[in-house]
């Protein structure tokens, strides 16, 4: 009924059926039909019509009035979400994990606020899995494959996840050759995982650990701590040591070892089309960690002698 009275109120503005037809690009024919159906739900008449023009009636005067402003100020709106679907300005809300994003991600979010600086990114950080429909986020950054059938998702790149220890701790005990002399070291663990599943990236061999933890954290930041401390090694995403591997402070272990690696994903409501803003980011993420989190350094690179 909206649309039947939006078109009335045209009607009313154009001064007549035939100009309201040809300003809204509708036949003639449709514009009388839908007319004459929204004065019958209505119960009265609304337009005197003869050949030469159309006289609003005492009660098409009312309903004119009551609804003009509403209409105009309605189709405002949809044009101004129409326009923002479609150009790379306005709000843009986006949920993100806290650790990659303080982490890794930190130059993406600022590369992409400098790249568009009118996209306001409204970056709402958590480790939890906040609902994006009550958060009426317009995308997503998650870790993994989301088992939510009303998201659509993307998967944008991976992260591999190393064994690392500080120079001190592998100067006292030493660097193990194989993953089964990681039982006779101290091993900084995770709750996310208590298993490591190891592959050999030269030879495709796969190995299983089940490493007894000498602490063990809900926190993948509080495992690098330890192993910069000099308490262990520790299994954590490229993504968590990328600093520390280039300062010096972490070093590679057994580096032709990797763990499982991480899915990064895009998300982003079944029920919603991306807009030009969100479109933008998920490719300027892909491209970034692609570029970025992919890139793990060679196996002799962080080794000592």
């Amino acid at each position: 009924m909206y649309d039947d009275i939006a078109l009335f109120v045209h009607i009313a503005q154009q001064g007549g059926l035939s100009s309201a037809a040809k300003h809204l690009g509708l036949p003639a024919a449709t514009v009388t039909r839908r007319l004459q159906k929204l004065e019958q739900r209505l119960g009265y008449q609304l337009l005197q019509r003869s050949a030469r023009q159309c006289v609003l009636t005492v009660d098409g005067e009312v309903l004119y009035h009551s609804y003009a402003e509403l209409i105009e100020q309605l189709e405002q709106v949809r044009q101004q979400l129409y326009n923002d679907m479609r150009q790379l300005r306005g709000k843009l809300r986006v949920l993100a994990p806290s650790n990659i994003s303080h982490g890794m991600l930190r130059p993406m979010w600022l590369g992409f606020t400098r790249q568009y600086p009118d996209i306001q990114l409204e970056l709402q950080l958590s480790n939890q899995l906040h609902d994006m429909i009550k958060a009426r986020a317009d995308i997503a950054l998650r870790i993994g494959p989301q088992a939510d059938s009303a998201l659509y998702q993307k998967k944008l790149g991976q992260v591999d996840k190393i064994l690392v220890a500080a120079p001190s701790y592998l100067k006292e005990h030493g660097h193990p050759a194989h993953p089964g002399e990681l039982k006779h070291h101290r091993l900084v663990g995770t709750t996310i995982s208590g298993k490591w599943p190891l592959h050999d990236i030269e030879s495709s061999k796969h190995q299983e650990i089940l490493p007894r933890f000498v602490a063990q954290f809900n926190d993948t930041t509080f495992a690098k701590y330890m192993a910069i401390d000099g308490q262990g090694i520790t299994l954590l995403p490229l993504s968590e040591l990328k600093p520390e591997l280039d300062s010096g402070e972490l070093q590679r272990v057994l580096p032709q070892w990797r763990g499982e690696p991480r899915d990064i994903y895009a998300v982003w409501p079944s029920g919603r089309l991306l807009s030009a803003k969100a479109k933008c980011l998920r490719d300027y993420m892909a491209a970034f960690i692609v570029d970025r989190l992919t890139q793990v350094p060679s196996r002799h690179e962080s080794k000592t002698t």
